[in-house]
């Protein structure tokens, strides 16, 4: 639901001002991954273009996304840039990147053979000596449940209040769960609550390094300052 008939709310859910400081985290690991000076990059699994809406000022980008609604708004906030519609364990645009990009979208990745197909993906479109920057929400090392609360008002009158709260209602297997509820009010002044519940993949620090290397890349992890692991696989020359 929140990818699709809540899609047009995402602009008060996760707006392009909340990135700010992660894509100036992430820009010198970007810059730096490839043995050349990037220029091209490609963001498997974009959504609503927030991230991208920063990195646009240093990369021509390429924005790709399962969901059609999502792109929808990206295309709103990033008109400049190119948007295709694909799955990123199946999307072949037969050409190649000097960087791909997976930020928290690989969190869909629920079992290995998923993100091992997301890393053959990456793979086949990064160009030699380029690079992929894979940015998980959390690693099985990392995780704690959490309950976190937002939202933003918008221009038109409308308003959108969340409720997200993440847990793990299995510590044995390798998903966890997260429970959004969300108070809508369109600009008339009237309220709906709507609600929407995913699944996520949880996995090892050393699963992620050794599915990189399996998919070609040679892989290196550093903690950002939210303290996320940010993983960098580099393909040979």
């Amino acid at each position: 639901m929140l990818y699709s008939d809540l899609a047009h709310w995402w602009p008060l859910f996760s707006p392009p001002e909340h990135y700010a400081d992660e894509a100036a985290d992430l820009l010198p690991t970007l810059l730096s991954a490839p043995a050349h000076r990037p220029q091209m990059l490609l963001e498997l699994g974009a959504g609503g273009g927030s991230l991208a809406f920063h990195l646009k000022r240093a990369f021509q980008l390429t924005l790709t996304d399962i969901s059609p609604a999502m792109l929808a708004v990206s295309r709103q906030v990033n008109p400049e840039c190119e948007h295709a519609v694909g799955d990123m364990r199946t999307l072949d645009l037969g050409r190649q990147f000097d960087l791909v990009l997976i930020h928290d979208a690989i969190m869909y990745m629920t079992d290995p053979p998923s993100v091992q197909a997301a890393l053959a993906t990456a793979y086949r479109h990064c160009a030699p000596g380029g690079a992929v920057v894979i940015v998980p929400d959390v690693v099985k090392e990392t995780f704690t449940p959490k309950t976190v609360t937002g939202g933003e008002d918008g221009p038109d009158g409308r308003g959108l209040r969340y409720l997200e709260w993440v847990w793990d209602p299995d510590p044995g297997d390798d998903t966890y769960e997260v429970f959004f509820a969300f108070v809508l009010r369109e600009a008339d002044g009237s309220l709906r609550v709507e609600h929407d519940r995913h699944r996520f993949g949880l996995f090892a620090r050393n699963a992620w390094l050794e599915w990189l290397q399996e998919a070609g890349f040679e892989p290196t992890v550093r903690t950002d300052p939210w303290g996320r692991d940010v993983f960098t696989g580099t393909k040979a020359r």
